[in-house]
Parts: structure tokens; sequence; C-alpha cells
């Protein structure tokens, strides 16, 4: 991770892509495996927002896993369980995006989506009680 300046023009793309991703994660026509991995991508960049609020940037390889892990030492216990579940999600979006196509059911795709969303809430519920100048 490298030390980073962040800015609400920054976050507010962020959220842009977010909304994005948890709007398009929601069209029942595709996929699961989309789905999830959409639904998957946005819990990402709210992570992402998170650490930039705090003054960092992840960077390199592992990114993904660096950043919830980092997530989970900004926010601490008001996402620990969140971060765990990331971490699975993780590993099947690897298979996903790599490996096969068919891995994920529609209940984990529906699942991924709801934890999304409400990963959305609590993260901007973080945002504007530690970090108001972002929200």
């Amino acid at each position: 991770m490298d030390r980073h300046t962040t800015s609400k023009r920054e976050i507010d793309d962020l959220r842009s892509a977010v909304n994005r991703n948890l709007r398009d994660a929601g069209i029942s026509q595709l996929s699961a495996d989309n789905r999830f991995g959409l639904a998957y991508e946005a819990t990402v960049l709210l992570a992402k927002m998170v650490v930039a609020c705090s003054g960092y940037r992840v960077k390199g390889q592992g990114a993904h896993q660096t950043t919830f892990v980092a997530l989970k030492r900004a926010m601490g216990s008001d996402i620990a369980k969140m971060a765990s579940y990331l971490e699975r999600c993780r590993r099947k979006r690897n298979l996903l995006s790599y490996d096969t196509a068919g891995v994920v059911t529609e209940t984990e795709a529906t699942e991924i989506l709801a934890q999304a969303q409400a990963m959305q809430r609590t993260v901007e519920q973080w945002i504007a009680g530690r970090h108001p100048r972002f929200s």
C-alpha cells in the first residue's frame, strides 16, 4: 500500500461506478456468474473508497485481497464479518474470471448483491461519520 491523498471527486467517481455495478448486477437476464462478478466488483470499489478515505491506495499483485484486509483494519468490527465473506467471494470470483463458467449459483448471485447493497450503506455511514468532507 502507498500513502494517498484522495478527493471528493475521486470518491464520487468510485460511488458512480458502485451504483452502476449494483444496478447492472440486478439485471435478471444476465448470468449468475456475471451478476456475481458485478456485485463483487462493487464491493471492491466500496473497499477502495474506505482505503482512500483512510489515506492509502492499494497497488500491485493481490490488490483485492490486500484491499479487503485494509478495509477490515480501517473499519474494524463494523465490517469484520463482511470482510471475511468478501474473502470467500474473492476466491470464487477468481474461478469464474480465470478458469471456468457456471460456478456461481442463482442464490450466490442474489446473496452477494444483497451483501454489496448492505455494505454500501455501512460504508457511506462510516464515511459520513469519519470523513464527512467526502460525503
